[in-house]
Parts: C-alpha cells; structure tokens; sequence
C-alpha cells in the first residue's frame, strides 16, 4: 500500500488498474456464494478476491477484516466495500456495495410481501411454522460460537454477561449503544499495556464524516417532528447501521426490541419467520432489514411497503459505506492506536451478550411447544454439526411446515 507523505493518506486502487466490470463481475461471484455469515464470507473473499484474482494479499484481507471489525456496520459488507475502495476508489467501492447487498435485498423484499401472498391464495402461513424455531436455533449457535471467540479472560467473560443481563432487563433502543460503549472503555481501564493512546498522524476525508453525521442528525430531527412511516423506518434502520459491531447476528437485538417489542410493526412470528429466511440466501445478513422495513411498512400501498423495504436497506447500508470513505485513506496511520484495538475486545464481548440475551427472548416468544423446541433442538444439531448448510436446513424447515 503506498502513502502519501504529505497527507498521510492511503492511496486508492491497486498497483497496476483493474478493468472495473471485471472487479465487479467477482463481487457478484462472491455476493451469490457468500453463505453462512461474516466469518463463511471472509472464505469466499480469500478465495475469489485474494487467491484468484489477486487484487490484494492474504495480509492485506486481514487486515481490513480487522479494521471493519473496529467500525460500526456491516463487517463484511465493509470488508467487500474497502477492498472495492483499495482497487478503485470511492466510485469502485459504492459500485462494489451495490452488486453485493443488491440481489439479497431484492429478495428480501420480496419476500416481505409473503404474508400478503400466502393470504391472497388462502395458503395457511402454518407452512412458515417451523421458520421461527429454526431461526432461534440459528441464534443459540450463533451465540455459542461468538461467545467462544470473544470470551478469553474474567474480563470479557463478565462483560459477556454485563450486556446479556442489561439487555434482557432494559430493552429500550438506547440501551443499546450505552452497553456497547461501556464494554469498550471498561476494557481500556483493564488493560495493562502502556503507551495504548500513541498519537499518529491522520489527515482523513473529512466531509464523508460531516455527512455521515449530518444525515443521523437530520433524520432524527426529522423523525422527531413527523410520523411519516418511511422518514420513521430510514431513521431507525440509519442508526441501527451506525450503532452495530459485529455484523447481522448483533443488529438483530435492536431490530426486534423497538420494531417488535416497543413500536409492534411486526409480530415476532414474522420477525423470525424474516430471519429464517434470510440464512438461506447468499450475501450480507443486513440485508434482512429489506424485510424488516417492508414488513413495518406494509399496511398501506404495495409501493409504500417497497419504500418502506428501501428506507430500511439503504438506511443500514449507507453509515458502514460512509465510514468506510472517511477511515480507509488513514487505515494505515489508525491501525497504530493500540487503544483502539484493546477496545474491540469489550465491545465484541458485550455483543455476545446482546445475541445471547435476544435468543432467550426470541426463543421465550416464540413459545415452548413440544415441536418448536424439536424444530430448535434439531436446527442446532444440523448447524452445530456443520455438515448440513444452511440454505437445505431453511428448505427442510419449509417442507416441514408443508407436511407435518
């Protein structure tokens, strides 16, 4: 990576240019094999983008990994974005954002009109039963395998636990980040490394960061004045989008505590139903906030619950891509503050608690039936197991409710 003595910027794009249809040709390769999450995508990443087409090294992916990890999104949806960046600039890296997230998005959106599809052919939804219970068993095993990452010491173990039983006693949305940035300092006041604030030189692109900051300040100010659903929706998904680390599984607490819980736009049948589905499809698990949002938006016109699927797509979307513009030119000045790095510990154990605060309350609402409990039991085993993936155990699921 070459940097700038002058700004100390890093230079965008790749040492020799790249044909940009052909970059984004991969980028949907990887967008339609990207299965499983942010640590499957990270695979599909290495193989495509590193060991085939060599548009960046096996170091230089890590990385990134780990400067997304740092900031607040989508990680691997950032991840895919910076490389996009690193190859050819700003525009490459929107280009990029777009031929990844677009065509889960697209389907998401559809399927936020299922319920209304169902309805319309006299199609019992008790074909999606078995959605929900699969869903909470998609969460347990997430919650175990993040624990098992995050939780090295005391500390972290107890951080882990901090933000499972704040959580799971206080469910208002502002929670939330509250814990999340608690987690980050208390792991700063713990560390006993020194030197951890060592000043670096940054001369970063300033007015990524002012529109960042305008549009969450606009769109609460306005939200604030007005009940319009899609102002409504773009507000909550925006600031879900800028208050998440760790990917799809940590957005989903906030998501279901003020859509679900607090504001009732959709049942908690339908949230899980809308997360189930959502493991069977390639690319990035924000991309359920298409469905989220359409599902919240949907008792006035057909275009309206499109709108409302688009306020929540490009409401999570656009923070993690405005972040990205503002940080990846100083990546490698920002990489040197160590305190930054000894933060990400507490905040990503704090998020294991978060997740494993919302499968006990997604598993408690979504009732202790006999089935729904096999239907979860079986769920963990097939992905605990890590044979079955996770596309045929959503399918499974789906014939299931058919015929059982």
């Amino acid at each position: 990576m070459n940097v700038s003595a002058q700004t100390g910027e890093q230079e965008a794009g790749p040492e020799h240019p790249v044909k940009r249809s052909t970059f984004l040709k991969d980028v949907l390769i990887c967008s339609l094999g990207a299965y499983g999450g942010p640590e499957a995508h990270y695979s599909v990443f290495l193989d495509q983008l590193v060991a085939r087409k060599k548009y960046l090294t096996e170091n230089e992916l890590v990385e990134l990994i780990a400067l997304c990890s740092i900031l607040p999104g989508p990680t691997s949806t950032q991840t895919i974005i910076a490389v996009g960046h690193k190859t050819g600039g700003p525009l490459l890296a929107f280009l990029t954002m777009l031929v990844w997230a677009l065509p889960v998005l697209t389907a998401m959106t559809a399927l936020s009109f299922l319920y209304q599809f169902l309805a319309a052919r006299e199609i019992s939804d008790d074909i999606l039963r078995f959605i929900g219970p699969m869903a909470v068993g998609f969460i347990i095993v997430a919650t175990f395998r993040i624990g098992k990452k995050v939780v090295n010491d005391t500390t972290t173990a107890l951080l882990l636990l901090f933000g499972a039983a704040t959580t799971w006693f206080l469910r208002d949305p502002w929670i939330f980040p509250v814990v999340l940035i608690t987690g980050g300092l208390i792991s700063i006041l713990v560390s006993r490394e020194s030197d951890i604030w060592n000043r670096v030189r940054l001369n970063p692109p300033w007015r990524y960061f002012i529109i960042f900051a305008a549009v969450a300040f606009c769109a609460l100010i306005v939200a604030g004045v007005s009940d319009n659903r899609i102002v409504q929706l773009f507000e909550h998904f925006y600031r879900y989008g800028y208050l998440v680390f760790g990917g799809g599984q940590v957005v989903i607490p906030l998501i279901h505590s003020e859509l679900v819980q607090i504001r009732e736009y959709l049942s908690n049948e339908e949230f899980l139903t809308g997360y189930g589905l959502v493991q069977g499809l390639p690319g990035p698990m924000f991309s359920f906030a298409a469905y989220a949002g359409g599902m919240a938006a949907r008792d006035g016109t057909a275009l309206l619950q499109i709108g409302g699927a688009m306020a929540g797509g490009i409401g999570i979307f656009l923070p993690g891509l405005l972040l990205i513009y503002f940080v990846y030119p100083v990546w490698e000045q920002l990489k040197q503050i160590h305190a930054i790095r000894i933060s990400l510990k507490g905040i990503n154990a704090v998020a294991g608690g978060l997740i494993a605060s919302a499968a006990i309350i997604l598993m408690q609402a979504s009732g202790f039936q006999p089935e729904n409990i096999i239907a979860v039991v079986i769920s963990v085993i097939l992905l605990a197991s890590g044979k079955i993936p996770a596309p045929l155990i959503v399918v499974a699921a789906l014939v299931a409710g058919v015929f059982v």
